[in-house]
């Protein structure tokens, strides 16, 4: 089996059908209701992974003054900086690389999503027989309109906004503020703070990226993102909550 095939029956088919199955069983037989639904049971399944993520992401800006100690103390020596960067992430448990695996998790079921989408828009709003399981039903004709109200084969710049918001909260919600330190090492080597730079630029950058395909690409797609942005926010404010101490 190539890895299109792998993909296609690993992944793609038994979202194909859990959508399928989700919009049979939903009163009104609302599109994008089982969208929202499958979306919610794909974080489900990979809170373990994200919830890794979030706590590695903290622990990495956690640690972040120590490695711009480490940075200034041995500018001059970049193989012992190295080193001690390295083993600063050690003794923390904090990989820089932990947040690229869930990150490709995601975008290889953004792909099956959208995949989903066109394949039913581009069929005529038809189920395709051939990828459900036998004891799945085919709904045959699928109503598309969201509500009544939004056609989720054609893009929405409504939802695109509102997904892009919800990335930029979330993302906002990462960045731990460091303006007094900031100010400080201004003040030690009147040098500006390239990580802090590149979050600002991450910052905005993946918002307007996020708007950009919204606009482009059917509104199912967009809500998908969205509900899946909002997952991670509640899961962030958990996640931060349960590592306070409580007095």
């Amino acid at each position: 089996m190539n890895i299109m095939g792998f993909f296609h029956t690993i992944v793609y088919q038994p979202l194909y059908n859990v959508i399928v199955l989700f919009y049979n069983i939903i009163p009104g037989h609302d599109f994008g209701v089982s969208i929202i639904m499958t979306t919610v049971l794909i974080k489900l399944f990979l809170i373990p992974v994200s919830k890794k993520q979030i706590e590695s992401q903290k622990k990495l800006q956690e640690i972040q003054p120590k490695i711009k100690e480490i940075q200034k103390k041995h500018k001059n020596d970049k193989e012992k900086q190295t080193r001690e960067i390295m083993d600063a992430y050690k003794k923390n448990k904090a990989n820089p690389v932990s947040g690229c695996l869930p990150l490709i998790i995601q975008m290889v079921f953004l792909i099956a999503i959208y995949r989903i989408i066109m394949n039913i828009s581009l069929g005529g709003l038809t189920v395709n027989s051939h990828d459900l399981y036998s004891f799945i039903p085919s709904p045959g004709k699928i109503n598309n309109i969201f509500f009544g109200i939004v056609d989720l084969s054609k893009p929405n710049i409504v939802i695109a906004f509102l997904a892009a918001a919800a990335q930029f909260y979330q993302t906002k919600m990462l960045m731990k503020s460091k303006k007094a330190e900031n100010k400080q090492e201004e003040k030690t080597d009147g040098k500006p703070d390239f990580a802090s730079m590149m979050n600002k630029q991450m910052l905005y950058l993946g918002p307007v990226l996020t708007l950009m395909i919204g606009i482009k690409f059917p509104a199912g797609l967009a809500i998908y993102w969205l509900v899946s942005t909002l997952f991670m926010i509640f899961q962030q404010i958990y996640v931060f909550k349960e590592k306070i101490p409580t007095k």
